[in-house]
């Protein structure tokens, strides 16, 4: 019976050993593997912070100003005007010491990795046209990562498309003119510096005006630099908006990506500024964008007015020939798009000269 009791005993010590044991690796474990995640965490943020540091120092020499957050901070009176916000962050007006006004873009930096803060400042830090936004400064702080950009009083181009109340400042001509600057501005980023620019989300929503409404090209979050002899480009992942995304994005066998796909996502945008309409609605993702060109096509079959019966000769003449650029840059296969000096051409040219492009495709043809 002492055998039997001993060994209910030894049993019992070994269970009470085994649950203090796992309770105990248990409450110690549990702060221990968190710890090592937070750690793990926070020393891949260091790398990323590090890593754009480094980027910062190394390019020093031609990047705009450099404010602290409480630079910041002074310039915004404490975050006090609120311009808009996206996925990015949020937009707050501010004025520089000289009396310049800026728009501050205050970046999520859990949204973008970093990765939007270094496009912006690599791209746009190197540049100055008359045609793209210019990056006035920037803040980096770690956590903390701020762009300073002019201030446009004119907001962007996609207002000014779909102008609801009829009384909107742009007429046709405003229109052309627009369109030409944005052209330049394109043309600029793919072939005016040492390195070619792709902006790959080129859209009215993009497109700043200023006070005289010279439009401007904006968000460089997407944007790419490449070597200039480099024809055809590598992209990890599928970047742009839906209805402005160039198919080769989508469908690997019509062509290799390339400045191209800016061409055609310009395109789109020229049509819709030409037929004052948003090709996109949001509720019908595809089929409107798949109408549009189908349905400016074929309004210039028909030669008759475009949707709009008060508009005098010059008008008309101006919006077919924004129409017909538009379409020879959204073909389906990147090499019978023109380039944007192409484009420019065209737009400043004759419009007899203007060859009438085939129907757009849609999609490959199966």
């Amino acid at each position: 019976g002492n055998k039997n009791n001993f060994g209910r005993i030894a049993v019992w010590n070994l269970f009470f050993v085994l649950v203090h044991f796992l309770a105990a690796k248990f409450i110690l474990g549990a702060p221990c593997v968190l710890i090592f995640l937070i750690l793990k965490w926070m020393r891949r943020h260091q790398a990323t912070d590090a890593n754009i540091e480094q980027f910062l120092q190394a390019h020093n020499n031609f990047l705009p100003i450099r404010y602290s957050y409480s630079d910041i901070k002074k310039i915004t009176k404490n975050f006090k005007c609120k311009l808009g916000e996206g996925g990015y962050g949020s937009v707050y007006r501010g004025i520089l010491r000289s009396g310049n006004e800026v728009a501050i873009k205050i970046l999520n930096k859990s949204k973008s990795n970093g990765q939007d803060f270094i496009s912006e400042v690599a791209t746009i830090g190197r540049i100055h046209h008359v045609n793209v936004v210019q990056l006035v400064g920037f803040c980096f702080e770690y956590s903390k990562q701020a762009l300073v950009y002019d201030f446009m009083p004119n907001g962007s181009l996609d207002k000014h498309i779909s102008y609801k109340d009829g009384d909107d400042p742009l007429d046709y001509k405003n229109m052309y003119e627009i369109s030409l600057g944005i052209a330049r501005g394109i043309e600029y980023l793919h072939r005016g510096c040492d390195m070619q620019i792709l902006h790959f989300d080129i859209k009215p929503h993009n497109i700043l005006l200023d006070q005289s409404f010279t439009p401007k090209v904006s968000d460089f979050g997407l944007a790419r630099l490449y070597p200039t002899n480099r024809s055809i480009v590598s992209l990890t992942a599928t970047r742009g908006t839906l209805g402005y995304m160039a198919p080769e994005l989508f469908y690997k066998d019509i062509g290799g990506i390339s400045f191209k796909t800016d061409v055609y996502s310009f395109g789109m945008l020229l049509m819709e500024m030409a037929g004052r309409r948003r090709n996109i609605n949001a509720h019908v993702e595809r089929s409107s964008q798949i109408y549009f060109p189908l349905w400016v096509y074929d309004q210039l079959g028909k030669d008759k007015e475009l949707e709009r019966v008060d508009v005098i000769e010059e008008e008309r003449e101006i919006a077919r020939k924004m129409i017909i650029v538009a379409l020879w840059c959204i073909q389906l296969s990147p090499n019978d798009r023109p380039p944007m000096r192409k484009v420019l051409d065209m737009l400043e040219g004759d419009m007899d000269k203007l060859q009438l492009p085939p129907k757009p495709l849609l999609y490959p043809r199966e």
